[in-house]
């Protein structure tokens, strides 16, 4: 932890951490949202039993949601503006220490498990579209797990192990800084330690190739055209947004955590994973359930909508079928 003095308060380091707070709160309410999705169709397939399939992994939905909802909380704790404005009120003691272990906290579950779990999740949603059978709540809790934990103890070592962290510069290690204002004025600056980022860069680059593959696996066995723009949407933002916030993670290491151009970058590495983090809600979450509603309100059974000898297509969920041609999806 660093002391750093600077004359005034900066003017765009607060618009940055304005906006951030602004889509933060839009994402934590689109979370609830989609909560409200899963828990309406959990509720009423229990007294329709031709949604009843439609229900099966719910619980992978949910997931998805909860580590984007928490993650979200963690990305708050690492704005100053946040800190001063609510957490004072409640922690009028909250010390420069204290502060110094939230931006370690936020570094070890934004990069080392939130973000992550919640890329594994989604990815585990996209492969279970390919699968004959849908496979059950503990088998995606423990792929999520396995999956997740090599990261999370890596970051957990480079930011709480004293041998391993005493022996590298604090250049690379820097989880914060603070920032005296003068008269008293003190505030703490969260950043992302180089050493952390590149390990969550070597986590992006492996998961962005398993995505990839998995994409092609679900394009080759999709004919409907609606369905194939959803994946082809879901592809491009991942494999768009997942690199510019890991470029943006290296790019921190240019500028002191007080620069402008630090919250520049630090904005972007937000938007990488807010843009991962709203596309998969939409299009694995809200979309499939409002189709699965549409099928089990407007159209009943398939077959009572289009007899009997039409064509019936897996959608990006295993338990959800569409119609081809004009129909009830």
């Amino acid at each position: 932890m660093v002391v750093m003095p600077i004359p005034a308060l900066p003017f765009l380091n607060l618009t940055f951490d304005l906006t951030t707070v602004a889509f933060i709160f839009a994402l934590i309410i689109f979370s609830v949202l989609s909560l409200c999705f899963i828990f309406h169709l959990r509720f009423k397939s229990k007294s329709l039993t031709h949604l009843q399939g439609f229900n099966s992994i719910w619980t992978v939905r949910f997931l998805l949601v909860l580590f984007i909802f928490f993650w979200a909380i963690t990305e708050l704790l690492r704005l100053p503006f946040f800190r001063r404005r609510y957490l004072y009120r409640f922690l009028p003691s909250f010390s420069i220490s204290q502060q110094s272990e939230f931006c370690k906290l936020h570094v070890f579950f934004s990069l080392g498990f939130f973000e992550p779990a919640f890329l594994v999740t989604l990815l585990f949603l996209l492969n279970a579209s390919t699968k004959e059978q849908t496979p059950n709540d503990t088998s995606a809790i423990t792929f999520v797990i396995i999956t997740c934990l090599p990261i999370a103890t890596v970051q957990g070592l480079l930011l709480y192990f004293k041998a391993v962290v005493d022996h590298v510069p604090l250049f690379f290690r820097q989880t914060a800084v603070v920032i005296n204002y003068g008269l008293g004025s003190e505030t703490v600056l969260c950043g992302y330690p180089f050493l952390n980022s590149a390990v969550f860069a070597g986590f992006g680059v492996a998961y962005s190739l398993w995505f990839l593959v998995s994409c092609w696996r679900v394009l080759s066995l999709v004919i409907n055209k609606g369905l194939r723009a959803r994946i082809y949407a879901l592809a491009v933002t991942v494999m768009v947004a997942l690199p510019l916030q890991i470029v943006a993670l290296g790019l921190t290491l240019f500028w002191r955590l007080d620069e402008d151009m630090y919250g520049v970058v630090s904005l972007v590495v937000f938007f990488g994973a807010f843009c991962c983090a709203v596309t998969g809600e939409g299009i694995l979450v809200i979309k499939p359930i409002s189709d699965a509603l549409d099928v089990g309100g407007s159209c009943c059974k398939l077959s009572s909508c289009y007899g009997g000898g039409s064509q019936v297509k897996r959608s990006l969920v295993p338990e959800k079928t569409v119609v081809e041609g004009e129909g009830c999806v």
